[in-house]
């Protein structure tokens, strides 16, 4: 988990837990083989973030509870789910221009954003977690794009736990 101080987005602290996932792989219920980390992490940190923005389903989920509902209850803080995949619902096709939206729908109502948030490069699917609204959640994820795909949160979270030598190096300047 990285947080970040707004509306600099520069990285105050970050930390990573690896933890044996005991709850079996069953399509739809993967925030309970993600939250135990996501747990851990929260404990470690010295600086608790208003807002978390999670790699994973809001309520464009199957079950209107992904991963980012499931930590934003526990914690009771706002959240917000991104992935670059849609799990379920449909949209409108989306204009190349970055920053374009159209609503995610499913079953006459709606359940996140489709978002383009660079060139020449698939959408983003957002879509509120807990304690936020589907506009907030957009608002805040475009605020936090800055010439790639994902929102820094994010990408600086995935690239720290995935160990790419970028980050890696990155990591360094930080400490």
């Amino acid at each position: 988990m990285v947080v970040m101080h707004w509306p600099s987005l520069a990285i105050v602290e970050y930390h990573i837990a690896r933890i044996p996932t005991e709850f079996p792989y069953i399509p739809g219920l993967l925030s309970f083989r993600e939250y135990p980390a996501l747990l851990a992490v929260w404990e470690k940190l010295q600086h608790k973030p208003d807002l978390i923005m999670v790699d994973g389903q809001g309520i464009a989920h199957l079950r209107r509870f992904g991963v980012a509902s499931h930590l934003g209850l526990l914690l009771d803080i706002p959240t917000l789910g991104i992935t670059k995949n849609r799990l379920c619902g449909h949209h409108e096709a989306l204009d190349e221009i970055v920053e374009s939206c159209q609503p995610l729908n499913d079953n006459n109502e709606q359940i996140g954003w489709v978002f383009r948030s660079k060139k020449r490069c698939k959408p983003l699917y957002i879509s509120p977690g807990h304690k936020i609204s589907l506009d907030a959640s957009l608002l805040w994820v475009n605020h936090c794009i800055k010439g790639y795909r994902l929102p820094e949160p994010t990408r600086w979270a995935d690239g720290i736990a995935s160990n790419r030598a970028f980050f890696n190096r990155m990591k360094q300047n930080l400490t």
